[in-house]
């Protein structure tokens, strides 16, 4: 198949095999998908701006803090990897139960643990539960109709990315009037009433197919190989949120440091006002079902790019640079939140069957760039600054824009 079929076949509302018949989703039910999938998600992101205080508290060396969040989002590759795929194999809502039991017993490891291995090892099977939100997505996307499910994935996408922004500035509001060890206290007990509601909302899925276990594992990497779409739509994500987990491990070592000098609650307003760029998932959503993926992927991009270089304009620690900053940390959630809604849609589009794979492999590229971004933003960060942190961040959209720059039109 080339490029240019397969991405016909993406977008198109002739899918190019059959595919489970929708049963409907119901506005409720989205939002309770959405509540859940951002609830679940915050779990990777809550110790991303407290990864300097919980470091000193641990005893773990300034130069390994990145190892905070970059543990965690590795464990969250390994789950997208060999646990999400098990959702074309496992009745849905029985595994989504099963992995929120697994991410409440982290939390409160992590909460509990004072040294750093415990924690670090704690942080890695955070990652690993919270694969239960790319569960639900795909599950969202499978009870939808074609003419809308752009629409369905987006508004539970911008759940998704609500609970990423929101568990920054929750964290550090915690962690401001009590201790670090709260919010993962806190989050353990979401999870417990999150599970009783899901187990008794959530419709039963069976997937059908004939594969086992290490056969569906296997079928992953032919994917790879013959589906165009996956690999370009992955490779658009890697750079894009490789860049946006630097931004977010460095912004709140910068604003804390001697030029901005900003408190926990101070860094959680900034990160609050992020919150704005989710606007962007629903947006993206009808966007793509009204055919308009290549503009809205290439405004997507360019968001971040914009909003790296605005950082150079006024003098590091001055009002403006701080609202410039602001206004950087809106435009590349909005960017990131953009894009990934699009490729979402694009890639749910190749095959019902196949869904639970392929969201997981897309979601493995786009969590290993996080991985990526969050380790080198903050050895960047303690080498060469701001300077040099922005310099990587902005690199890796712009290699993402060349490579989007690349793909064929489709035919009118």
């Amino acid at each position: 198949m080339t490029l240019q079929a397969a991405e016909d076949t993406a977008f198109s509302d002739t899918p190019a095999e059959p595919r489970e018949k929708p049963i409907g989703i119901s506005a409720g039910m989205t939002f309770l998908m959405a509540a859940a999938a951002g609830l679940i998600c915050a779990n990777i992101y809550y110790a991303q701006p407290l990864a300097g205080p919980i470091a000193a508290s641990i005893g773990l060396p300034a130069e390994a803090t990145g190892l905070i969040v970059t543990l965690t989002q590795i464990g969250y590759g390994l789950g997208l990897l060999f646990i999400v795929p098990l959702g074309d194999l496992v009745e849905n809502r029985r595994l989504i139960i099963t992995m929120l039991a697994i991410v409440t017993l982290a939390l409160l490891a992590a909460a509990i643990s004072s040294t750093p291995s415990p924690f670090l090892a704690a942080s890695l099977m955070i990652g690993l539960g919270s694969v239960a939100v790319q569960m639900i997505v795909p599950f969202a996307a499978s009870l939808a109709p074609e003419e809308s499910r752009g629409r369905v994935v987006g508004n539970v996408v911008s759940g998704l990315m609500l609970g990423i922004m929101l568990a920054r500035p929750v964290s550090s509001f915690i962690a401001e009037f009590s201790s670090w060890h709260a919010v993962f206290y806190v989050s353990a007990a979401v999870m417990v009433v999150l599970g009783f509601v899901l187990a008794i909302k959530l419709p039963t899925r069976r997937p059908e197919t004939s594969l086992n276990y290490l056969s569906l594992l296997g079928s992953m990497a032919s994917l790879v190989i013959t589906q165009p779409v996956l690999r370009r739509r992955a490779a658009y994500q890697f750079g894009q949120f490789a860049s946006f987990s630097l931004f977010w491990t460095v912004t709140p070592l910068l604003l804390a440091g001697p030029a901005f000098g900003l408190s926990q609650a101070g860094i959680a307003l900034f990160a609050l006002a992020g919150v704005a760029g989710a606007i962007a998932s629903p947006i993206a959503g009808r966007l793509a079902d009204r055919d308009l993926s290549r503009p809205a992927t290439a405004l997507g991009i360019v968001a971040l790019v914009v909003g790296y270089l605005i950082t150079h304009i006024a003098p590091e620690g001055s009002m403006l640079a701080l609202g410039l900053l602001t206004l950087a940390a809106i435009l590349i959630d909005f960017g990131v939140s953009t894009t990934l809604v699009i490729s979402q849609r694009a890639i749910y589009g190749l095959s019902a069957s196949l869904r639970s794979r392929l969201n997981g492999l897309f979601m493995a590229a786009f969590f290993v760039g996080g991985a990526l971004g969050s380790a080198i933003g903050a050895w960047a960060y303690a080498t060469g600054g701001w300077s040099l942190a922005s310099s990587i961040g902005i690199a890796l959209p712009i290699a993402a824009f060349l490579y989007f720059l690349t793909e064929k039109r489709r035919a009118a």
